[in-house]
């Protein structure tokens, strides 16, 4: 199944309060799981949660690591709005906790970050993007030396009916912007070939390694050099 390239940001204040109020916490702390079985406790003391929608990996990411900074980044302002609405919501529970709009360019992200990040995570971020390299060559700059990554994405099935067979099996009962939002995302999706050789390209195939995560996922993960 060829890819086909959805919207880049998630700019609709509907589509935004959608996937707010849906219970992903399974996902999420996956994610952080997964993070800290790889990488904990040597994560370091500086977070950078690329594509952090409604920051929901970002404010569990700072409860798992607290003596870390985190920074939540999004293009998108629908969503970091409400990210930024419960962290005022709850001052003074996540101290190291801070949100930001930017997008990604050749030099890392624009308007730059303060600093270099020790940890660089990202779920659901590259099948957004139209050309994937801006992810792969933002990295380096926004890392520390050894920083690590870890990156989880949707992988594109084999046709339409794969795609929407895992609709069925994981978004039954979803509302429907979830349902067709999920859709468009398995079809904008890479394969974990493509992924390979994107890592390639960039030179990063010997500091980062991808492999198939369960009926849907691919992850990225490794340290890199700096």
């Amino acid at each position: 199944m060829d890819r086909i390239p959805e919207p880049e940001l998630m700019n609709g204040q509907a589509q935004a309060l959608a996937y707010a109020a849906a219970d992903f916490s399974a996902g999420d702390q996956a994610v952080v799981a997964r993070f800290a079985d790889l990488f904990a406790p040597d994560v370091g003391a500086a977070l950078l949660d690329l594509g952090c929608g409604p920051g929901n990996i970002s404010f569990r990411l700072a409860e798992r690591f607290p003596q870390a900074r985190v920074l939540g980044v999004d293009g998108a302002a629908a969503m970091l709005q409400i990210a930024q609405a419960r962290l005022a919501g709850e001052p003074g529970r996540w101290p190291a906790l801070a949100f930001a709009q930017g997008l990604l360019g050749s030099a890392g992200l624009e308007p730059a970050p303060p600093g270099r990040f020790t940890g660089l995570i990202s779920n659901s971020l590259l099948h957004h993007l139209h050309q994937p390299r801006v992810l792969w060559s933002a990295l380096v700059p926004l890392a520390a030396p050894g920083a690590a990554v870890y990156i989880k994405d949707l992988r594109r099935p084999a046709s339409s009916e794969a795609v929407l067979a895992l609709q069925e099996r994981h978004l039954a009962n979803a509302p429907p912007v979830l349902q067709r939002d999920y859709a468009a995302s398995l079809h904008a999706a890479f394969t974990v070939a493509e992924v390979r050789q994107q890592l390639l390209d960039a030179g990063l195939d010997a500091q980062l390694q991808v492999a198939e995560l369960d009926d849907r996922y691919l992850e990225v993960w490794g340290r890199l050099a700096g």
